[in-house]
């Protein structure tokens, strides 16, 4: 195998050429660089959060095959993933992981030692999360806290220390991811079922999409705390009813559970993200 046939597989194995997963982690890390910078964040640091958030979802989804190798097999959508067919060897993607989460932390060096300390459970948060599977409820609330966790890290790299505004927004994304991973789970109930697999769709049940409408409720009222909590204008108001209006186009989409129009659903969320993130950067450049 060459070196091109290798990068593919490298390619696929870190879904980079699936950025749904980054964007999705990147947003609200730009929401917690934004406001921990006042608006005019330093532009070394969204460098490093941003390329860290590359890394970082890379080397996740790097772990997470490697945890569900057994499994993939029995579902026809990642059957033919990189490791689950034996084109890319167990040693190998875990050695894959371990890089990119290594050079991840390379990045922030020339950041304070808080944003050091707060780096080792991000890592843990990210490379924990694919087991959750097995014995959590709702394993969408921990990622929730895995993809948020760069928030806080944005604030203690700017501010040297995290103060309550990003834990309020660290929670807001967690009632955000578990509206939008709920909605993928709704795709593949019936293989987790199957497969004896948790998610917060099985867990919720019959209330499925009414508990999908009430995260994104609570995740847009702690938004709106957390933009009192900043100073933020009527701008970002705005924005968050722009993104409310994005979650009730949702319910259009997930309220027959329909399979394909659950997991267009779930990309669709990247414009919720934006939504939110459009509020803050307005907001700021107003002033």
């Amino acid at each position: 195998m060459n070196f091109t046939e290798r990068l593919h597989l490298y390619i696929q194995l870190t879904r980079l050429h699936r950025p749904i997963g980054i964007l999705l982690l990147l947003w609200p890390t730009l929401w917690g660089v934004w406001i921990a910078g006042n608006g005019h964040p330093s532009w070394l640091i969204v460098f490093i959060f941003t390329l860290g958030t590359v890394l970082m979802r890379s080397s996740g989804c790097a772990v997470n095959d490697y945890a569900d190798r057994h499994i993939d097999r029995h579902v026809e959508r990642t059957r033919d993933r990189p490791l689950t067919s034996g084109k890319v060897s167990e040693r190998e993607t875990l050695w894959l992981a371990v890089v990119l989460a290594l050079v991840s932390f390379a990045l922030i060096l020339p950041l304070n030692p808080l944003t050091w300390l707060m780096s080792f459970p991000a890592v843990f948060l990210a490379a924990s999360y694919p087991f959750t599977k097995r014995f959590f409820a709702i394993p969408q609330a921990y990622l929730g806290i895995a993809f948020g966790f760069g928030i806080p890290m944005a604030f203690a790299a700017q501010l040297g220390t995290v103060p309550a505004v990003a834990w309020i927004l660290l929670l807001a994304n967690i009632f955000w991811s578990i509206a939008y991973d709920t909605e993928y789970a709704m795709v593949d109930r019936d293989d987790d079922i199957h497969l004896g697999i948790h998610s917060s769709a099985l867990f919720f049940g019959k209330y499925d999409v009414l508990a999908v409408m009430a995260c994104y409720g609570i995740t847009l009222l702690l938004l709106a705390a957390a933009g009192m909590m900043a100073g933020l204008g009527w701008i970002y108001f705005a924005g968050l009813l722009v993104a409310a209006g994005i979650a009730l186009h949702h319910y259009t989409l997930i309220k027959d559970r329909n399979r394909e129009k659950c997991f267009a659903a779930f990309l669709h969320n990247n414009w919720f993200g934006a939504a939110v993130f459009s509020g803050i950067a307005a907001t700021y450049l107003a002033r």
